[in-house]
Formats: C-alpha cells, sequence, structure tokens
C-alpha cells in the first residue's frame, strides 16, 4: 500500500489525521482517528457466478476466501458509548484474503458506512469543514461553510437511527470502482445489506439499551450461527457521475449480488486490540479486475488510512483519553 506522491494529498491527510486526533482528545496514537471504536471478527467469502462474469479479481473467481471483518462507531472515541447518537453511522470494513504470491501476503478492502449520504467531494473541503468546526468560531464559520456545501449540510441531517444488531444494519460503499473482464468495463458501488431484516431502534428503545450493547450482543448472536451479509452493487448506467461521492445514483438503477459474506468468528478482546494496531484497511482495491475510479476522494482516503495505520504500529500503548463526545459535536450539530 503506497503512500501517494502528491504533496497536496499528502498535505490534506496529514492535516486530517491531525486534526481529528485534537478533537477527540488522543493522547496515543493507539487507536483510529475517526471509528476509533470497533472490533475484528472473521469468516468466509463466498462469490456468485454474476461476480466473476463482472471482474478477473481472484476473490470473485474462487469458491471462496477467508475474511476479516471490523464492524465500528463513529467518531475518535474508543469508548464512545453504542447508545450515543453520535456514533452513528456505523460502520464495517471487510478484507479478503487472496493467495500468496511470491510469499507476500494479498488482500483487497471495502470500506462502507451506514448512510448513503458523504459529506463531501474533496479532502480538502472535508479538512476545512473539520477545521471550522473545531475553530474558535465555530458557530459562525460551520454555517458558512454549510451555506456553501448543501452535500455537507445533508450528510448531517440524514437520519441515522441507531441499529438492532450490526448484523440487522444496511452498509453503503462511498466511492464508485471499475470492474473488468475481458474487455468489459462495469462501473459500481458497493451495498453490504443484512440476509437478517434491518432493524433499527427508536429513541425510548435506545434507553433501554447498555454502553455496550452493540458490541456485546454480536458474539450472543453467533452462538446460533453465522452473521450473513449479502455483497451487492449498484451499477452505474452513462451520464452517473463517478468521481462525486456526494452525488447518489437514482435507486432504479440495477443491483446485482455479487456473494455471500459469512462472519463467523468473533476475536477475544486482547486479540482483536491487538489485530486494530496493525491491519490497515486501504480503500484502493489494488487487485487485478478492480480499479479505482477517478473519484478524488479515493487518493486522500488512502493516505489517511496509511498515515493513521503507521501511527498505530508505532505507538507504545499507554492509556487513551477520550474528551466529551457531546462538546466536541456540538457546533456541528448545533449548525445543522
Amino acid at each position: 500500500m503506497p503512500l501517494s506522491e502528491d504533496p497536496q494529498i499528502l498535505e490534506t491527510a496529514n492535516g486530517f489525521v491531525s486534526t481529528l486526533r485534537s478533537a477527540f482528545g488522543h493522547t496515543t496514537n493507539e487507536f483510529r482517528p475517526a471509528h476509533a471504536k470497533g472490533h475484528l471478527l472473521t469468516g468466509t467469502f463466498t462469490p456468485t457466478s454474476f461476480a466473476s462474469a463482472l471482474s478477473s479479481a481472484p476473490h470473485f473467481n474462487t469458491s471462496s476466501v477467508p475474511i476479516t471483518v471490523r464492524f465500528s462507531s463513529s467518531t475518535g472515541f474508543p469508548q464512545i458509548p453504542d447508545t450515543d447518537v453520535n456514533a452513528n453511522p456505523r460502520g464495517i470494513a471487510v478484507r479478503f484474503h487472496l493467495a500468496d504470491v511470491g510469499g507476500k501476503r494479498q488482500h483487497t478492502d471495502i470500506v462502507a458506512h451506514s448512510t448513503k449520504f458523504f459529506p463531501t467531494r474533496t479532502g480538502a473541503e472535508f479538512l476545512e469543514f473539520l477545521q471550522a468546526a473545531g475553530g474558535p468560531n465555530a458557530e459562525k464559520a460551520v454555517p458558512e461553510f454549510l451555506g456553501r456545501h448543501p452535500e455537507t449540510a445533508r450528510f448531517l441531517q440524514d437520519p441515522k437511527p441507531s441499529p438492532v444488531s450490526f448484523a440487522t444494519e444496511k452498509y453503503f460503499g462511498v466511492n464508485a470502482f471499475r470492474f473488468l473482464k475481458d474487455g468489459k468495463v462495469t462501473i459500481l458501488r458497493y451495498r453490504i445489506v443484512p440476509a437478517a431484516v434491518e432493524e433499527h431502534l427508536d429513541a425510548e428503545a435506545l434507553k433501554s439499551k447498555s454502553s455496550t450493547y452493540l458490541f456485546d450482543e454480536v458474539p450472543e448472536r453467533l452462538q446460533a450461527g453465522p452473521i450473513e451479509f449479502k455483497l451487492l452493487a449498484q451499477i452505474a448506467e452513462e451520464g452517473d457521475l463517478t468521481d462525486n461521492a456526494t452525488v447518489i445514483w437514482p435507486e432504479e438503477r440495477e443491483i446485482v449480488e455479487l456473494g455471500r459474506l459469512m462472519v463467523e468468528r468473533t476475536l477475544s478482546e486482547e486479540e482483536s486490540r491487538a489485530k486494530q494496531k496493525q491491519i490497515i484497511f486501504d480503500p484502493i482495491p489494488r487487485v487485478e479486475g478492480v480499479e479505482a475510479s477517478d473519484d478524488p476522494l479515493l487518493e486522500v482516503r488512502a493516505s489517511i488510512y496509511l498515515i493513521s495505520g503507521k501511527q498505530r504500529r508505532a505507538d507504545k500503548g499507554g492509556d487513551a483519553v477520550d474528551a466529551d463526545p457531546k462538546k466536541a459535536v456540538k457546533a456541528v450539530k448545533a449548525a445543522a
């Protein structure tokens, strides 16, 4: 996973990481600057014949591959209560473990979250928004930014109810990708939907839940069998924008199933915490048969993940200190 050579992308990515770490009161680099609260699980992916017809990628052209899955909550607070509305949207990251090549481990990832919207078109705009929200004049700066960026206001105002379980939530890929097979190119966005019924909690039901209800529920659910998701793809048509994550394609676009994700085992808390320091998910596929689109967010997101991931790996541990989630998002919520 190479770091971008574009100095502007690197400046934005470094600024993004440092701004989030400051906003969330990190005194250690052990945790991710965003979606800090998370847990790792393992399982299996089985592709459909439709996937192999669209892409030559190895995980779409074999009977099955092992996967690592990370469920997560929003914000950079590693102890944010599962009942805090700021913990939405929830996240899912999936690593497909491919056959080793020349003794080197090969893999490709999908990263998605539980809203179809994204706040900005570029990384620089996202950083500008974060700096406005965390600055001394946030009460004026945030509304001014939102006035220029209605797409950001739409993301903030989109209802984000808390799920009954990570297993009953629907997740949307942020960026478009190009699938390639025998000279044919198909442009699509991922969706990950539960095989179980999609379920959320209303405000009253949420009050009765514990601060760790989502992460406690997963191992209990696994006792009855694997958690199953369908990996779907929404296929773009001519004229659909592929370089702007804030533009949603019409819902009537064709949606196809690429395969089944079977989450089979949860790691222990100790094992998950250790592995989360090491694993760096990559928004860019970097595998034959799947290419990045022309979306400018992709290089910035990949650089952010790599920079913060290297920080985690180098971190020597220590106590993580959470700032006040309500205080950190007060200006943004007020403006929204």
